[in-house]
């Protein structure tokens, strides 16, 4: 895990954890720069838990010891002070009175933080086998609702573009149909923020029983859609009061799907050329001319 990622980790596990666990969890999303300066017995006092817990609140993220996450969280934080889109200066948090200048900055910095944070922790052995299974697919599906079926038309928008065979399936029943349809000679590619929307799991599920190569684009590696897949894709998403964080999970996920459609295009080159080159004049076509004024 990049030292970077400490607190995008904390706040992606935290709906998981329940009681002392989650008061931990709390304390160092409020105020991380404070809890550099503790010991673990400290931080447990504060939380009205034990050092134990503190702990054990460590093992539960992903950490090895509390000693990690202070390193961690040390070197987090020295990044946002020298960086241009560090939140030092700024803070997380949009309130109903601020500024437009400030909800500008904000939302700016919560969106290259999640573009950021995702190259950080990007997983390049993952994405060149998903781009690998993709490129030799019979045919893609890819599933996702709400903002995450706008990702995936996107998706099927840019694949089909360079020849190959995809859907975008917005809708659970089309989507599990067919799923149901699929073989191995076929990839799956689930889309969801929290990787625990039904409606994509559902038919990212049969798609897997069908044999397909199953991948799961999400923002948290320990959801069911991640559990369910053969290759995992981990975006990242900071947080503000307001929701932004959906913009900037919309971003990290593009960045992916970039990623992809990028690595295909090379691991298909005549293919994808050949469709290129085929379809660039349309777009030109439904061009309107401007009219010359008198």
């Amino acid at each position: 895990m990049p030292s970077t990622d400490v607190t995008t980790l904390i706040r992606t596990e935290l709906p998981r954890l329940a009681g002392s666990l989650r008061k931990v969890g709390e304390l160092i999303l409020a105020d991380p720069a404070a809890v550099t300066h503790c010991s673990a017995a400290e931080l447990g006092r504060r939380t009205g838990t034990s050092q134990a817990t503190v702990t054990r609140f460590c093992r539960a993220v992903g950490l090895d010891s509390y000693q990690h996450l202070l390193i961690a969280l040390a070197q987090e934080r020295g990044r946002g002070e020298v960086s241009d889109w560090g939140t030092a200066e700024i803070g997380p948090d949009i309130s109903p009175d601020d500024s437009l200048e400030r909800v500008v900055k904000v939302v700016g910095t919560a969106d290259l933080r999640a573009v950021q944070q995702t190259l950080d922790r990007i997983d390049l052995d993952a994405v060149e086998r998903a781009a690998q299974a993709m490129a030799r697919a019979r045919r893609i599906d890819v599933y996702g609702v709400g903002g995450s079926g706008a990702v995936a038309q996107e998706t099927e928008t840019r694949l089909f573009r360079i020849g190959c065979s995809v859907r975008g399936w917005t809708e659970v029943h089309a989507a599990v149909t067919s799923a149901a349809l699929l073989t191995p000679a076929d990839v799956a590619l689930g889309v969801s923020h929290s990787g625990s929307t039904r409606e994509t799991t559902e038919p990212f599920e049969t798609a897997g029983e069908r044999g397909a190569t199953t991948i799961a684009l999400t923002s948290d590696p320990r959801s069911p859609l991640a559990r369910a897949a053969d290759i995992r894709l981990v975006s990242s998403t900071p947080e503000t009061s307001f929701p932004t964080g959906i913009i900037g999970a919309r971003h990290s996920v593009l960045l992916l799907i970039d990623c992809l459609y990028v690595r295909v295009a090379q691991l298909s080159y005549q293919r994808a050329s050949a469709a290129l080159a085929l379809t660039d004049h349309i777009a030109g076509q439904h061009t309107v001319k401007a009219r010359r004024s008198h």
